[in-house]
C-alpha cells in the first residue's frame, strides 16, 4: 500500500464511507481485515513528525495526527481532547475534555464520550451511547481479523468501566461504574442462570438491555476459602424494559 492509499483510506473512515467492523444480518459483527491492514500500513509508511497545540508538544507518524478540520456538527468541549485522523464521529457527537478517540474508531450520532473517556482504536460505537467518565473502550488492531470492541445503540457505560478484547456489548445494556469486561471474563446471569463466555469463534457478548454489575465469587481452593478471599465478578442482576431508562434501572439495581 502506497502513502495515497493510506491517505484515500483515512479520509473513507472519516466520511463512515468504510468501517472497521459491521454487522451482519444475524447480528454478528465482522472485521474488516483490510481496513486493519491499511492502518498498520499507516503506521509503517508514516514518518515521525514534530507538532504542538498550544503549550503541548507532540511527536507521532506524519500519516496520523489529529483531525483539522474537526467533523462537522461534533461538539468537542475545550480542554485537551484529541480526535485521531480516521477516527468517525456523527453529527451530535459530544465529547468532554479530556478524551481520546483513535484511529478507525465510529461514533455513532448522538452518542456522548465523557471526561478521561477513550474509544480504542476500530472501536464501534453505537448511537446515543454513553461513555462516562473515565469509561475505557479498548482498541484492537491485530491480528487484522480480530472483531474489535463494540458498544451498540443505546448502551449506558458507567465511569470508570472498561470494555476490552473484542466483547460485544448489546443494545440497550447498562453497564454499572467499574464493571470490567475481557474476552475471558465469565458473566453470570442471575435472571436466567447461565454464564456467558466468549469461544474461539464468538466474543463474549453482553445481552440486550442486561443491567451489569460488578459482584464477587469465592475464591477457588481451600485455602483462599480460609482466608476468605473473593474474585471479582462481573453480574446481570436484571433487565431493562422498554420504559426504562438507563439510570433508573441502574439505581433500582444497585439498591
Amino acid at each position: 500500500m502506497t502513502r495515497e492509499e493510506v491517505f484515500a483510506l483515512l479520509g473513507a473512515l472519516e466520511r463512515g464511507e468504510i468501517r472497521a467492523a459491521a454487522p451482519d444480518a444475524n447480528g454478528d459483527w465482522t472485521a474488516n481485515a483490510a481496513v486493519k491492514e491499511g492502518i498498520l500500513a499507516a503506521f509503517r509508511l508514516g514518518v515521525e513528525e514534530t507538532s504542538e497545540a498550544g503549550p503541548f508538544l507532540f511527536r507521532d507518524r506524519d500519516t496520523l495526527p489529529p483531525r483539522r478540520p474537526l467533523p462537522e456538527g461534533v461538539r468537542v468541549v475545550p480542554g485537551g481532547t484529541a480526535l485521531r485522523r480516521g477516527a468517525f464521529l456523527a453529527k451530535g457527537v459530544v465529547v468532554m475534555p479530556p478524551a481520546y478517540v483513535n484511529v478507525g474508531a465510529y461514533v455513532d450520532e448522538g452518542s456522548m464520550i465523557d471526561s478521561h473517556a477513550l474509544v480504542g482504536s476500530c472501536a464501534q460505537i453505537g448511537k446515543r451511547v454513553h461513555l462516562s467518565a473515565a469509561a475505557q473502550v479498548g482498541g484492537v488492531l491485530e491480528p487484522v481479523g480480530a472483531v474489535p470492541v463494540v458498544i451498540e445503540d443505546e448502551v449506558f457505560v458507567g465511569g470508570g468501566a472498561g470494555v476490552y478484547e473484542g466483547v460485544c456489548v448489546k443494545k440497550r445494556a447498562v453497564l454499572a461504574a467499574g464493571v470490567i469486561l475481557t474476552a475471558s471474563s465469565v458473566l453470570f446471569d442471575l435472571v436466567n442462570e447461565k454464564e456467558h463466555r466468549s469461544t474461539p469463534e464468538r466474543p463474549l457478548v453482553v445481552p440486550e438491555g442486561a443491567v451489569v454489575v460488578m459482584g464477587a465469587r469465592p475464591a477457588p481452593g481451600a485455602w483462599g476459602k480460609s482466608h476468605g478471599l473473593s474474585l471479582a465478578a462481573p453480574v446481570i442482576v436484571k433487565y431493562r424494559d422498554a420504559k426504562t431508562d438507563a439510570r433508573t434501572v441502574l439505581e433500582s439495581a444497585l439498591r
